[in-house]
């Protein structure tokens, strides 16, 4: 044997060991109980939602609160501003989810908020004032921009929570005309109120100094049945043990430390041996929540989560980067709390547009329909071909097989999703396989009519189609990326399965079925004929 063919047949072979290990023996061993090494255990190929069943979600992101949140922390920061520079103003209000007035500036003063305002107007725009007046409307491209910053947010945030989730493989995109809903496809999942709960939960962690309270109603905290400059009234837990009843609390609008200050959170148990979720801060909000505590020992601090205070407790010394939640809290609850926290808040609510729920007897009908379809064509294709081509197809069935073997190997290896459309590229994948086969062999039989050599005949049929065979196999491959890109969940299975099914074709149709005419034509010295 010429050591040309030698190391193509090591290379053959080597190919098939490889990706046969890695695709297609863990199927196996799955199915048959075989023993099979972790590390393959491990790349074993991933069925999609439509396969494995789950969970199907559609959330619009309410991309209007993040600009409200926006307004109000701008407003709250300029009275924060104007408190420290000691100047008194009627009264600051939002009129809308863009836009905030600014009532009653002293004239004499009016120099001094206008400097007081200059950081607000980075990103507002100032109304000229009008007897001690003035609105701050937001820019429009600084609305733009957060519209789209709470949606990739949004998206990376559910990321981080399903992540933590512990499911294989999920499936997380943007998608709609405004860029504002999310595609959510949890495979495998059964609980799907917890799914739900804990992606659509904001997460919003607030500490904030307690004015007055607890009390019943929310009228016992307002002033002139109003509520004081600067203040907010939320409900909440009274904190004593057994009462159920709902209390109100008289807080600072301006948090001392937030969610986005959390460095960790963890479940743990507080001083009653109850189930509770412990903090970590990061160092520069450790010492902003230092210098607060420090200053307001003897006072209540709220621990607001979503709008509810779950406990109020008292300051009783300096406290700066570790905390502890405590509340009406089941085990489970602390541990999704704290995966909450640790993945950050929401800067928007979400709101679901859709729910399926794909049960897995679906997902076993799916995959046994899928294998049959897919061996129902091959063996069509292998019938096919032996009958046309005769032993000449036996060798296309063969590089056939090594394309598929290949296809399963490189989807594992890169942890690719097997969905329901990609089992239809699958079957795709034979055909543009067979194709390929088809155009070399009439290439070879048009040699052999025109009286040229077995030898001479083969590698013509191969040489002369190679590159035809490489401009239509990279303008399918140019289409598959471009379905990737711009496609969903079900149709980026079937470019990914296109893809890889493309890419191994053209090594099998031109490599390894040469190389297997080369091997018969080694064993015999002179070759009059070709089966063909």
């Amino acid at each position: 044997m010429k050591s040309n063919l030698r190391w193509k047949l090591t290379t053959v072979f080597a190919v098939l060991v490889l990706f046969g290990a890695v695709g297609v023996y863990p199927i196996l061993a799955a199915r048959y109980g075989l023993p099979v090494p972790g590390v393959l255990a491990a790349k074993q190929l991933k069925l999609g939602l439509d396969l494995k069943g789950g969970v199907h979600l559609v959330l619009r992101v309410q991309t209007d609160d993040a600009l409200r949140l926006q307004t109000e922390q701008e407003m709250e920061r300029l009275r924060a501003d104007l408190e420290t520079r000691k100047i008194a103003v009627g009264s600051m209000n939002t009129t809308s989810i863009s836009e905030f007035r600014v009532e009653g500036v002293p004239s004499d003063k009016d120099a001094e908020f206008r400097a007081a305002a200059a950081e607000v107007q980075t990103d507002f725009e100032r109304g000229n004032g009008v007897n001690g007046t003035y609105t701050f409307t937001m820019r429009p491209a600084v609305q733009q921009r957060l519209r789209e910053e709470a949606v990739v947010q949004a998206r990376e945030t559910i990321e981080r929570r399903v992540n933590e989730l512990g499911v294989t493989e999920p499936s997380i995109s943007q998608q709609g005309a405004g860029g504002d809903q999310i595609l959510v496809q949890l495979p495998g999942v059964t609980d799907v109120e917890r799914a739900k709960g804990i992606i659509q939960s904001t997460g919003l962690l607030e500490l904030k100094l307690v004015e007055q309270g607890p009390a019943s109603t929310p009228e016992a905290l307002m002033t002139n049945g109003q509520v004081p400059p600067g203040m907010e009234i939320v409900p909440g837990s009274s904190g004593a043990p057994g009462d159920t009843s709902t209390s109100y609390y008289l807080v600072r609008k301006a948090a001392v430390v937030t969610g986005t200050d959390l460095r960790n959170a963890r479940p743990t148990l507080d001083e009653n041996n109850l189930p509770a979720v412990a903090f970590t801060l990061t160092p520069d909000a450790g010492r902003r929540f230092g210098n607060a505590t420090g200053a307001n020992i003897g006072r209540m601090l709220a621990i607001i989560l979503d709008g509810r205070v779950q406990s109020a407790p008292r300051i009783d010394g300096r406290i700066t980067t570790d905390g502890r939640i405590t509340g009406s809290f089941t085990q489970e609850e602390t541990q999704n709390l704290a995966l909450i926290l640790r993945s950050g808040s929401l800067k928007a609510g979400l709101t679901y547009l859709e729910e399926k729920t794909i049960g897995p007897s679906l997902g076993a009908d799916s995959i046994r329909s899928g294998v049959e379809a897919s061996i129902a064509g091959l063996l069509a294709v292998a019938f096919f071909m032996v009958l046309y081509y005769r032993l000449a197809g036996v060798n296309a069935v063969i590089a056939l097989l090594f394309n598929l073997v290949i296809l399963l190997g490189m989807m594992a290896y890169i942890g690719a999703v097997m969905t329901l459309p990609g089992i239809a590229g699958f079957v795709l994948t034979m055909g543009i396989g067979v194709d390929s086969n088809v155009l070399i062999f009439e290439r070879i039989k048009e040699e052999l009519e025109a009286q040229h050599g077995v030898r001479a005949s083969i590698n013509a049929g191969f040489g002369r189609v190679f590159w035809t065979l490489v401009d239509t196999h990279v303008a399918a491959l140019i289409s598959a990326a471009f379905l990737f890109q711009f496609g969903t969940g079900p149709i980026r299975g079937f470019a990914v399965t296109l893809f890889f099914g493309l890419a191994s074709n053209l090594f099998t149709s031109i490599f390894v079925s040469k190389t297997f005419f080369e091997l018969e034509l080694s064993r015999r010295r002179q070759v009059a004929t070709l089966s063909i």
